[in-house]
């Protein structure tokens, strides 16, 4: 059996990350490492404002690149949606279909695509959740290029989840000017699609490697047991 230390930071490690709601992996998060989590509500990127002007930037393929992102509640609806303009507050476009995902883990789209119009320009990617703590947001700046990123590689994975195609009116509420749900592109599937997004995993199959990166449930249950029991014997 592991040694006490062990279990106690692993435990500590699991609920400093599921207290983060959900991590932009990729492109990179403006919050990093360090998000706020009181102010993750706040649109339309959480608790930084992007500044073009000074923010690091990565590249994004408009012809298709991948957006990472990793969930710690069972469940919630993303939105990936892209803008140019300084402030990002507004002019946001919708990248891709609205994805419901049922479980926790990582879930990365790798063929998200962005206007031609904004190659040779800075910009920003936003993500918006939709779960059980409401809308939260995070955002990255990227420098939009020619071309695709046919090779993502291991940094774009999926856990042992199920990823749909959705709608969502409140999500779709925040492309266009921020408030206009009508400006949701043509690629969206309708209210009734029922096909699934192709770069999503399920437990039975995924377009690559289903790989689970999770801390699972019952081995958290199973520490948080040892880690009591452990703390009543000292």
């Amino acid at each position: 059996m592991a040694p006490l230390h062990t279990l106690v930071k692993a435990t500590l490690l699991f609920f400093s990350t599921a207290s983060a709601h959900f991590v932009l992996l990729n492109p990179p998060s403006l919050e990093g490492e360090n998000i706020d989590e009181d102010k993750l509500a706040n649109g339309p990127c959480g608790a930084i404002t992007p500044d073009l002007a000074k923010n690091d930037a990565t590249d994004f393929h408009v012809d298709g690149d991948f957006i990472s992102v990793q969930l710690t509640h069972p469940q919630a609806s993303w939105l990936f949606r892209g803008t140019v303009e300084e402030t990002a507050k507004n002019n946001w476009t919708q990248l891709f279909p609205i994805v419901s995902q049922t479980g926790l883990g990582k879930l990365c789209e790798p063929a998200v695509t962005a206007p031609k119009a904004w190659i040779g320009k800075k910009g920003v990617i936003g993500v918006a959740c939709k779960g059980e703590d409401g809308l939260l947001f995070q955002c990255a700046v990227v420098n939009f290029v020619s071309g695709s990123n046919t090779n993502p590689g291991s940094s774009c994975s999926n856990a042992s989840i199920t990823a749909d195609f959705t709608s969502d009116s409140t999500l779709s509420a925040l492309v266009g000017d921020g408030s206009d749900s009508s400006s949701t592109p043509p690629s969206s599937p309708s209210s009734s699609a029922s096909s699934s997004p192709t770069s999503s995993a399920t437990g039975n199959a995924a377009p690559g490697s289903l790989v689970q990166t999770d801390f699972p449930l019952g081995s958290l249950i199973t520490v948080g047991a040892m880690v009591l029991a452990g703390v009543a014997l000292l």
